[in-house]
């Protein structure tokens, strides 16, 4: 099946599924060391081209791992999640803005204000990067959404609203589980990116994600990138656990 591309205002990003050297997967480095993250990338960058650092290798190495990185000639998805007052999030935004990242997380639980803060810092730049609302954590389902943070809707009612609302302040896109991609994109419409975690191929273990697809699974849906951490950081060939799903994402296995 073909299927039609194009391109948001990111430079460089597609807003689609498969098309020429487009490559939707996101390797997660959530491992606590540079040095870790350093061999990963080395190994994983023919293969690869899109790494995300998260809270744990960012605390503990701060930029250094954003500017080696980009140094490599690759991608960095900045996944901070941030959620503060607006100016101290347009504050944080704009200085990772000014560290090259191509992509980054706002929380969308901190409302529209905070939200059009976060575009205002990411905007102060000529190359800004995508921003990304935060929907429901691929670790939360209806009864810990419900009963522990007392929202009283459905996942998939509370992912959308915050994935409208996350648009409507000017974010472009938003991560959301594999779940809930079908009814994003009929409420965002195709020029939003979705970018899914809870990616497990069907030969790996689940771990402590509970709204998981494949790969294939999640693309199909409409998934633009996918955030894999485990199945390729965790094997024992981390290149060759990524090559597979590559292999499989185009073949349609």
């Amino acid at each position: 099946m073909t299927i039609e591309v194009t391109r948001n205002s990111g430079e460089g990003f597609f807003v689609g599924r498969q098309a020429g050297d487009y490559n939707p997967i996101i390797v997660a480095l959530d491992v606590p060391s540079w040095q870790q993250a350093q061999d990963l990338v080395v190994e994983l960058s023919p293969v690869v081209d899109f790494f995300k650092i998260g809270m744990e290798l960012f605390t503990a190495v701060g930029p250094k791992a954003i500017r080696a990185i980009k140094a490599e000639g690759c991608k960095v998805f900045l996944d901070l999640k941030y959620h503060d007052i607006p100016n101290t999030v347009k504050g944080a935004v704009g200085a990772a803005t000014a560290l090259g990242v191509d992509m980054m997380t706002i929380h969308a639980s901190g409302g529209r204000t905070m939200l059009q803060a976060a575009v205002a810092g990411a905007n102060e730049s000529t190359k800004a990067p995508i921003l990304l609302g935060v929907t429901v954590l691929t670790s939360i389902d209806t009864h810990v959404l419900q009963s522990e943070l007392q929202v009283q809707a459905e996942v998939t009612d509370q992912v959308v609203h915050l994935g409208k609302l996350s648009i409507g302040s000017g974010l472009q896109g938003v991560v959301a589980s594999p779940l809930e991609i079908t009814n994003l994109r009929m409420a965002l419409g195709d020029e939003a990116v979705i970018v899914t975690p809870g990616i497990r191929p069907p030969w790996d273990e689940r771990g402590d994600q509970r709204r998981v697809a494949t790969p294939q699974e999640a693309i199909v849906q409409g998934a633009d990138y996918l955030v894999i951490g485990r199945p390729i950081t965790a094997a024992k060939d981390p290149r060759a656990a990524a090559a597979r799903i590559a292999a499989e994402l185009k073949t349609g296995d």
